[in-house]
């Protein structure tokens, strides 16, 4: 639970006190409806406080807003969600930034296989063996949940793209057609993907 939420995972003590609610017949996390009206202590210098640390870090966790301001964990919850009106997403994966040329280039290609297509729909996957190469890094990913960057509700999701790593990395190359996956081929470190590298692999 810790390696998945980071610093957003509930502390030992709260996970020990759950699974003692759970074995007494208790079917959820929250707590229990308490009698009285709730005690609301954020002031506007701490509401601006904590914009201001959202602002300067949208990936700040609500624990480190806690530790930092020492504002009680619920608070900060409170703040972030009905005043501020702020969620945490995930970032989505985007294509890697192409030039203009490139995004050219990649349109005229695609309005020529939509023709041939047109043309002959029944044989058109079945002509093709496609082939790309990806970069497979020693590096553990950044997790959905370190990704998460705080946003107005209804804004679009962060992007984030493919970071490359340094060192410890093999390059895979794959060749599929309509049927699926022919081969995966991973080069020999020195190696370059040329003319007669695709002779020698068909």
């Amino acid at each position: 639970m810790a390696k998945t939420l980071g610093e957003d995972s509930p502390s030992y003590s709260t996970v020990k006190k759950w699974v003692a609610n759970f074995k007494r017949g208790k079917e959820s996390v929250k707590d229990d409806p308490r009698s009285g009206r709730p005690k609301t202590t954020t002031s506007e210098n701490e509401v601006e406080a904590i914009h201001r640390m959202i602002m300067n870090d949208r990936r700040v966790t609500i624990r480190h807003i806690e530790h930092s301001l020492g504002i009680g964990y619920g608070s900060v919850e409170n703040v972030l969600s009905n005043i501020l009106g702020m969620s945490k997403l995930s970032a989505r994966w985007v294509p890697r930034m192409l030039t203009r040329h490139q995004k050219l280039n990649r349109l005229e290609v695609s309005r020529t296989l939509l023709a041939r297509f047109q043309s002959n729909p029944a044989n058109f996957l079945k002509r093709f063996v496609t082939q790309d190469e990806t970069w497979v890094h020693h590096f553990d990913p950044e997790s959905k949940e370190q990704s998460k960057e705080w946003t107005k509700k209804g804004s679009q999701p962060p992007k984030k793209f493919k970071r490359v790593a340094s060192v410890g990395k093999v390059m895979a190359s794959v060749f599929w057609d309509s049927e699926g996956v022919i081969m995966i081929d991973y080069l020999q470190k020195g190696q370059t993907i040329n003319g007669e590298y695709y002779a020698s692999e068909l």
